[in-house]
C-alpha cells in the first residue's frame, strides 16, 4: 500500500497543523504493514519569519519519506500565504503526477491543501481523506476588506464544494463546522477528531515559578487579524497596571499591537518571539493565567482553537474571549476557566476578577483529549475507507 500525506506544516515547524499531522503520521506508521510506504510532502519550516528552524529537504524514517519544499519568505499576510500555497502546489504536482497511491490524506486550514489533495487523488485514482481545520471561505468573507478580492469568493465556494465532495470521508476538528459543511456536501460522511494534548504536556510540572511579584497573564500563538489582540490587550494592560501581559508569538498584526501599546503608553506588556516547545513550557510555568482570544467575526463562532487543549493541560486558570462553539466547549469542559465576549475590555476585566487564583485539576479532560489516542483513532479510520 502507498499513502500520500499532504500537509503545509510538519515537524519541526511551530504551529497546530504541524503538531497535529506529525502525531497523526507517527500513529499511522504504527498501524500499517511494514511494506506500506508513506510519503509526506510538506514545507521547510516557515510558520513564523522570526523563528528559524533547520530541517532536511528530504529524509526517511522507517517506511516514511518526508519531502520538504522551500517557500519564499513571508510574514503571514494573506497575499504572502497565497504565494506560498501556489509555490507549494507547483512543487507538489511534479513529484506525484506519475506515481500511484492507494490513499491520499490532506490536512488543510486554508482549503487549498485539501483542494490539491482532491486533484491528486482524482489523478491517481486514490481514495481521499480530508482533515479540515478551518472554514476558509467563511473566514474570508469576514476578514477581506478588499472589494476586488471579495469578488473571488464565489469561485472559492465552487472549489470548496468540489473538494469536500471528492473525499471518501471528511474529518472536522470542530463540531461547530458540521452545519456549514453539511450544506456544502449533504451526502458526505463526517468525523470529529479534534486537536488534543501532546505528550510533552502530560508529565510537565507547571507549578508557578516565582520570578516576579506581579501576576502574569500569558498569550501564546499567532498574532493576526483572527486573534485581534490589538483590540483587547493594550487597553486591558492599561487598566490592570499591576499585572504583566506576556505575548508569545508573531503574525501579520503584531505591528498593530505594538502601535496600540505605544498609544496607551504601557510598559507592562512583554512581546516574545516564537519559541521552541521546551521554552514555551517553561513560560507556561512562570505565568499565573493563560489568555485566549479570537476576533469578533461570525466565522469564529464555529471554530475550536487548538490552544484550548494545550492551555487546559497546564492546570492554569484560563481566560478566553471567544463566542459560539468554542465558548460552549470551554464552559462545559474546562474547569477553572472564565469566558467573555470577544473584544470586550469590560468583559475581560470582569472575567479576570472571577478567575481562580490557584492551579486547577483537569484529569478527566486530559485523559479524554490526549493527542496520541485521537491520532491513533483517526489513522485507523483512514485505513478503513
Amino acid at each position: 500500500m502507498k499513502i500520500l500525506i499532504l500537509t503545509f506544516y510538519y515537524k519541526p515547524d511551530l504551529c497546530a497543523g504541524s503538531f497535529r499531522t506529525t502525531a497523526f503520521v507517527d500513529e499511522l506508521q504504527k498501524l500499517v504493514e511494514k511494506d506500506t510506504k508513506i510519503e509526506v510532502i510538506t514545507t521547510l519550516p516557515n510558520r513564523y519569519h522570526s523563528f528559524k528552524q533547520k530541517a532536511l529537504a528530504c529524509e526517511s524514517v522507517g517506511n516514511v519519506t518526508i519531502r520538504r519544499i522551500k517557500l519564499p519568505g513571508h510574514k503571514s499576510g494573506m497575499l504572502d500565504q497565497a504565494r506560498s500555497f501556489i509555490k507549494y502546489t507547483f512543487e507538489v504536482l511534479p513529484i506525484v503526477i506519475n506515481k500511484e497511491y492507494d490513499l491520499v490524506f490532506a490536512t488543510s486550514s486554508r482549503l487549498f491543501t485539501a483542494f490539491l489533495g482532491s486533484l491528486v487523488a482524482r489523478k491517481t485514482e486514490a481514495k481521499l481523506y480530508l482533515d479540515i481545520r478551518d472554514i476558509f471561505t467563511d473566514t474570508l468573507e469576514d476578514v477581506l476588506k478588499n472589494r476586488f478580492l471579495k469578488l473571488l469568493i464565489p469561485i472559492f465556494l465552487q472549489v470548496e464544494k468540489f473538494t469536500i465532495r471528492s473525499a471518501c470521508r471528511v474529518n472536522l476538528v470542530s463540531q461547530g463546522f458540521l452545519n456549514y459543511f453539511k450544506s456544502v456536501a449533504p451526502n458526505q460522511k463526517f468525523s470529529f477528531y479534534p486537536n488534543g494534548i501532546d505528550n510533552e504536556f502530560l508529565d510537565y510540572d507547571f507549578t508557578k515559578i516565582s520570578l516576579t511579584s506581579k501576576e502574569i497573564i500569558l498569550y501564546a500563538g499567532n498574532i493576526g487579524d483572527g486573534q485581534g489582540l490589538d483590540k483587547i490587550v493594550p487597553e486591558c494592560a492599561h487598566i490592570l497596571s499591576d499585572c504583566e501581559f506576556w505575548i508569545v508569538g508573531d503574525g501579520s498584526t503584531r505591528s498593530k499591537l505594538e502601535t496600540e501599546m505605544q498609544r496607551y503608553n504601557i510598559s507592562n506588556v512583554r512581546l516574545f518571539d516564537p519559541v521552541c516547545r521546551s521554552e514555551l513550557l517553561n513560560l507556561y510555568a512562570q505565568c499565573d493565567y493563560l489568555f485566549l482570544h479570537l476576533n469578533d467575526y461570525p466565522a469564529f463562532k464555529k471554530v475550536l482553537p487548538s490552544k484550548v487543549f494545550e492551555y487546559a493541560a497546564t492546570g492554569k486558570p484560563v481566560i478566553a474571549g471567544v463566542a459560539g462553539y468554542a465558548r460552549n466547549f470551554i464552559e462545559h469542559n474546562i474547569k477553572g476557566s472564565v469566558v467573555f465576549d470577544p473584544c470586550s475590555v469590560n468583559g475581560f476585566i470582569q472575567a479576570f476578577e472571577l478567575l481562580p487564583k490557584t492551579m486547577v485539576q483537569r484529569i478527566e479532560f486530559i485523559e479524554k483529549y490526549q493527542r496520541q489516542n485521537i491520532s491513533q483513532e483517526m489513522a485507523a479510520e483512514l485505513l478503513l475507507i
